[in-house]
């Protein structure tokens, strides 16, 4: 074979031991029945002693005359009445074809049974010699009619006439040349024995004759027996043939004339009886898959089929050779032996006539056959080649041209192993070795698939089905290229993304897995890089997903582009990308997380510049990238779980950054968790309250609203503020649904506080996206306010959260809505970077909330204070009212009047109080401002009242 140091495709270790076959292993033993063979060895062994022990005994002559003649009768009669029962009581049990065979032998084992009872009444009982002609005749002559008989219901029936006739014909060749041979030796003499009847001459012909025709049927039966219970019908043949065989002897002048019951001849009728009883209860034949099956399509020549073929010619050289006798004899040719032979020849004739017209009418139809098959095989898309044990191509289909794009003669003689691909061939050839030592019975056929060399120097994928042959291999093959590749393009789709084509979660999971195993295992350098883009959810509100998805395929190109040619980037979902950076076998730890460190960042700058999407349109997105490096025992799954921790904290700490996992996080997860599930039954047990704290008019000092605030006293007595545990919690399921209670409980106490005289407006803080989440019916707000009655005007929503990514448009209508039912709106949060100054432009603002950062530095920073006032007046000129938030001691309240601003809440006037003390306050209705204080220059006032004590406190 070429290039490879092999000649041949087939190995020789596998070489036939028949005809072009190699020898089948014998398969495993299955689970043997050791009772029913130990039983079966017991039975023979029993029945070897039996016949020893008889034949022993009548070679010594029994002792006595007397036992001699009982043994002689009764004994042959006993074992005859034996087999007559054994017989009986099989075929009661059996339920095949054969069970009217074993009824007939019955019924012969029965007569010869009564034939020895008789002649033993005779001689043990009477005390006299058997008569000439007797009862025990009619018995012993019946004896074989049955036999005959069941002998043919035993031989595999012809399927046609000619058939039949030939099967007759066969018996009558044996039963002639037996007749021939017979009547030159032996019945010649006995039929004119002097001083004889004619019925003792009839009686003593009828014996031998019977004896022939049943030797016969014996022989013919040989050739052609069924396949049913083989053993025991080879048994009960082998005990006819031997009861025959002491007929003949019997039946002899010479042993006839001195025969005494009790001698030995009657150890072989014994012998006879006794092996046709255990016949039908002996050894069964092993089942079939225990047994080496020759290859069906080899050609076999068995031993019995040649002998069946010559047995018309063996029995003319017998018919012969009686005729030859009477010559050599000098004796006259007796009319017996001439008209047998007569008809032997003419029998002979006529078969081979009917088999001459068989074997034309065979050999048309094969003809037929081989022209219809031949027609299939040419005609067939698959291409069909036959390999001989050498691996050289014997023959090739025309298909071959059509599929391989190789004329069939060109690749006949050539080696099948120079047509494999060099990287398939070691896996065909073991295959073939596998294939051609399993047992064909078990393993008819094997399929290969391989690539093969076309006509155009191109690589075909090659599907065959492989079946032995003439110790060879054929080769039913056909091209499955296009298969393969499908099947390559639907594996490729099932572990990569559509969009991007970037490697999906489960393959990226499987190489993170193949990282960290093998011979990488113990690089401590290997790491994840998990990215999320910041604002990409923007960017599809704002221009269509069709402009996001260009985003997308242009950031994984980025991505692909940056990382190393034996890194993998992957795209996990969404906006979420993942990068497996290989560790390069540095040991140093802190250099290995420096390289990495600059990877991420250079990949962090890459990934935030400019994108044009939609038809030129530029857009910007940053990226928050977290890492992780694998440590000793870690696995895929949490290498990734960590990466994406850190990239949470990326996020968390502004967005826009790389950071790197800590232990820490993971412990920060699990009590964020364990808050989760405390709030989430918190929120069903009733844990929460509901505070408000007084807003009040810097310029009179009375209460003009009232702010709902949320506080959480868990079952440890901890009191948790909304920033702590929503922060902590981060979980948008328990935030809406917190916000759903704290506005129904707001709305629901300011009605009742309405109802009883207090129609102080409450003010509710709600994120902007609870605003525009669509899972929230538009008339929900509106349902509420009609439920508990609420005046207009005494709502305040506090818009909170409304960041560059905040889709305008909407949150517009929606706040157009909600001023319509009375429902005033408060900007929460101004100065504070996050609230857009665009929002503040498009929005319906009534109220301006200033940050508390603002608030909490405008006492000692002039820069502050300058800030403070150039939005209180902006806030003027565009007729909203200001409230400022976190107003804690009397000199931020002072100042802030100073400046401008409206109104002011904190723990300068009070802290969230609860319902008693906020019905107190309400009643009172206003609180004292501060005194006279000093307050730097540039306020625009000298002289304020001092502040008085809090009468709550």
């Amino acid at each position: 074979m070429s290039g490879t140091g092999t000649t041949a495709l087939l190995p020789r270790g596998a070489a036939p031991a028949g005809p072009g076959l190699p020898e089948a292993e014998p398969p495993a033993p299955g689970p043997v029945r050791q009772p029913s063979w130990a039983g079966s060895l017991l039975a023979q062994i029993t029945l070897g002693l039996v016949c020893a022990g008889y034949t022993t005994g009548a070679a010594l002559g029994w002792g006595s005359p007397r036992l001699a003649l009982f043994m002689g009768d009764f004994g042959l009669s006993s074992a005859a009445f034996t087999a007559a029962v054994s017989c009986f009581l099989y075929a009661r049990t059996e339920r095949g074809g054969t069970r009217p065979a074993w009824l007939l032998f019955a019924v012969s084992s029965f007569m010869a049974g009564a034939g020895n009872a008789v002649w033993g009444w005779y001689e043990v009982v009477l005390g006299r010699p058997v008569p000439e002609s007797s009862v025990a005749d009619l018995f012993f002559l019946l004896f074989a009619p049955p036999a005959i008989v069941g002998l043919l219901v035993l031989a595999k029936k012809p399927v046609t006439r000619a058939g039949w006739v030939c099967l007759g014909l066969d018996a009558w060749l044996i039963a002639g040349s037996l007749l021939t041979l017979s009547w030159s030796l032996a019945l010649a003499h006995t039929a004119h024995f002097q001083g004889e009847s004619v019925a003792q001459a009839a009686l003593s012909l009828a014996y031998p004759l019977l004896d022939i025709v049943l030797v016969s049927m014996v022989l013919a039966l040989h050739f052609r027996r069924s396949q049913a219970n083989r053993s025991a019908v080879n048994t009960a043949i082998a005990a006819l043939a031997l009861t025959v065989l002491c007929d003949a002897l019997f039946t002899s002048p010479l042993l006839r004339a001195n025969y005494v019951s009790g001698q030995l001849l009657d150890a072989g009728w014994f012998a006879g009886s006794l092996l046709l009883a255990y016949a039908p209860w002996g050894v069964r034949r092993p089942p079939e898959t225990t047994v080496a099956v020759r290859d069906p399509g080899l050609p076999s020549r068995p031993i019995a089929g040649s002998l069946a073929a010559l047995t018309p010619y063996l029995a003319a050289a017998v018919c012969t050779l009686g005729i030859l006798y009477n010559v050599v004899e000098g004796r006259r040719v007796d009319r017996v032996v001439v008209l047998t032979g007569c008809a032997v020849v003419l029998a002979l004739v006529v078969r081979q006539g009917i088999m001459l017209i068989d074997n034309i009418a065979l050999t048309h139809e094969l003809a037929q056959k081989e022209n219809h098959f031949r027609s299939l095989v040419q005609g067939s898309s698959d291409v069909i080649m036959i390999a001989a044990p050498s691996g050289v191509l014997r023959y090739v289909s025309p298909a071959a041209a059509g599929v391989y794009g190789r004329d069939a003669e060109e690749l006949i003689g050539s080696e099948l192993a120079a047509l494999i691909h060099p990287e398939d061939l070691g896996a065909v050839v073991h295959e073939v070795r596998r294939f051609l030592a399993a047992s064909p019975a078990e393993e008819p056929t094997t399929r290969i698939e391989c690539r093969f060399r076309s006509g155009t120097g191109e690589w075909l994928n090659v599907e065959s089905t492989v079946n032995r042959h003439q110790g060879g291999l054929i080769f039913n093959s056909r091209d499955v290229t296009e298969r393969v590749r499908l099947q390559a393009q639907l594996q490729h789709n099932a572990e990569h993304d559509p969009l991007t084509d970037l490697p999906n979660r489960a393959l990226f999971t499987r190489r993170v897995g193949q990282a960290l195993g093998g011979r990488r295992s113990s690089d401590p350098g290997t790491a994840v890089l998990f990215i999320d883009l910041d604002g990409f959810k923007a960017v599809n509100d704002r221009l269509g997903h069709q402009a996001g998805d260009d985003l997308l395929v242009q950031a994984a190109r980025r991505l692909q582009e940056a990382v190393r040619a034996g890194d993998t980037a992957a795209r996990l979902g969404g906006d979420e990308f993942a990068a497996l950076i290989l560790g390069d076998g540095l040991r140093d730890r802190a250099a290995r997380e420096a390289q990495v460190q600059e990877i991420a960042d250079r990949l962090r700058l890459t990934l935030s510049r400019p994108y044009r999407v939609d038809g030129g349109t530029e857009v910007r997105v940053a990226a928050s990238i977290g890492v992780a490096f694998a440590e000793p025992g870690i696995g895929a799954g949490d290498l990734l779980r960590n990466a994406d921790l850190a990239m949470y904290r990326a996020k968390a700490g502004g967005k826009d950054r790389v950071e790197l996992y800590v232990p820490q996080m993971q412990a920060e997860v699990v009590r964020r968790t364990e808050l989760a599930a405390r709030l989430r039954t918190a929120l069903h047990e009733g844990e929460f309250a509901l505070l408000h704290q007084p807003v009040v008019d810097l310029a009179t000092g009375r209460i003009s609203a009232v702010s709902a605030q949320a506080r959480w006293r868990s079952a440890q007595g901890i009191l948790f503020t909304p920033a702590e545990y929503l922060r902590a919690t981060d979980d948008g399921e328990r935030t809406a649904e917190l916000g759903r209670w704290l506005l129904e409980e707001a709305v629901e106490q300011a009605a009742e506080r309405a109802g009883s005289g207090h129609r102080t407006p409450v003010s509710v803080r709600l994120p902007a996206r609870r605003l525009l989440d669509r899972s929230v019916p538009l008339g929900s707000v509106e349902a509420l306010l009609a439920r508990h009655g609420l005046p207009s005007g005494s709502l305040v929503v506090e818009l909170a959260d409304t960041g560059h990514d905040t889709p305008l448009d909407e949150l517009e209508q929606r706040l157009v809505s909600l001023r319509r039912l009375g429902v005033r709106i408060a900007l929460d949060g101004f100065g504070s970077g996050h609230v857009a100054v665009h929002a503040l432009r498009r929005l319906p603002i009534d109220i301006l909330k200033l940050d508390r950062d603002l608030v909490e530095g405008v006492v000692e920073s002039v820069r502050l204070r300058t800030i403070t006032r150039g939005v209180l007046r902006l806030a003027g000129e565009l007729g909203l009212q200001t409230v400022a938030e976190g107003v804690d001691v009397p000199e931020q309240a002072l100042a802030l009047r100073a400046m401008g601003c409206g109104h002011a809440q904190g723990m300068a006037f009070s802290g969230p109080l609860d319902e008693y003390r906020l019905r107190r306050v309400l009643v009172r209705g206003d609180y004292p401002l501060p005194g006279t204080v000093s307050v730097p220059a540039g306020t625009g006032r000298e002289a304020v009242r001092k502040p008085s004590p809090d009468p709550l406190t």
